[in-house]
């Protein structure tokens, strides 16, 4: 398998792995306030990971060198969930859920900038062709609901929180190196996170409560922690060093797909036509967008 199917095939795995995020943060929602919650998927990322880099010579000799940039790409990931969580308080994850299709695009206007990337008119309208594919799914076909949606605080607070999403994965291509160790760097942003996280934590005074996560809530954690959290981060850096943020984002679109098949096999939820016209166009816009990117 060569490196670049490779990577396509690690994207994949995080996209799923990312799906089945929401299933399980389903099974949480309003146990303890999202930020905390976000704050112990990173302490027990770290903490599982900490055995594994400190015990090895040659990953301890990296911590240093990676501390800097991790603390920088961890900024824009912990701003992304803070930005998402303050959003929904004035929005509804339908909204956000819509407006989460803009990433891609976002991405490529950025990489124009920063990787003197460019944007044809063909790839313009693949993106547009993707994000109505997505809606479709996301709106389950209802015209009504789409035609109902509106920005409010919310959805800017949470458009701010997509830029992030977007440096997030733009920095991590920016500044890995090749001497860098793609494990490393992703415990030292874990890391990161744990302290952009509790400081967020300390300045808008929320409680832990922490205490409250046991019995079947623990191991829908205990995903979050290593399927939703170590192995997606690890997955995205170790795709996007490969692939680039461009040809990254394009698997977005991807999502809302995941979700639905997830949640058929799960939770035995079916899927009806609209969801599965919106998941050939996307899919279809996936495609395009990895073969010309």
């Amino acid at each position: 398998m060569s490196t670049t199917l490779k990577a396509h095939f690690l994207v994949m795995m995080a996209t799923f792995l990312v799906a089945g995020s929401f299933i399980a943060s389903a099974k949480l929602s309003g146990v303890i306030d999202p930020i905390s919650l976000t704050l112990f998927r990173f302490v027990f990322a770290t903490v599982i990971l900490a055995p594994v880099i400190f015990l090895n010579k040659n990953y301890r000799s990296k911590i240093r060198q990676s501390f800097p940039k991790a603390m920088k790409i961890s900024l824009f990931y912990s701003l992304y969930f803070i930005g998402l969580f303050k959003s929904l308080e004035y929005t509804t994850a339908l909204n956000t859920g819509t407006l989460f299709t803009l990433t891609p695009l976002l991405t490529a206007v950025l990489a124009v900038f920063i990787f003197k990337q460019k944007i044809t008119i063909f790839q313009l309208s693949v993106y547009i062709t993707g994000m109505i594919g997505t809606c479709i799914v996301v709106f389950k076909g209802d015209l009504g609901l789409l035609l109902n949606f509106s920005l409010n605080a919310g959805d800017i607070i949470f458009l701010s929180a997509l830029i992030a999403m977007v440096l997030y994965v733009i920095s991590v291509k920016y500044f890995y190196r090749e001497d860098d160790e793609v494990l490393v760097l992703t415990f030292m942003t874990l890391v990161g996170g744990c302290i952009w996280m509790g400081a967020a934590l300390n300045i808008v005074d929320i409680p832990l409560q922490w205490y409250r996560i046991k019995g079947e809530l623990f191991f829908y954690m205990a995903y979050l922690t290593v399927g939703a959290t170590i192995f997606t981060v690890y997955l995205y850096q170790k795709a996007t060093v490969v692939l680039g943020p461009k040809k990254l984002t394009a698997y977005v679109y991807l999502n809302p797909a995941a979700v639905v098949v997830l949640d058929l096999i799960f939770n035995q939820n079916g899927i009806n036509l609209y969801a599965v016209i919106g998941i050939l166009i996307s899919s279809f816009a996936t495609i395009i967008l990895l073969a010309k990117s």
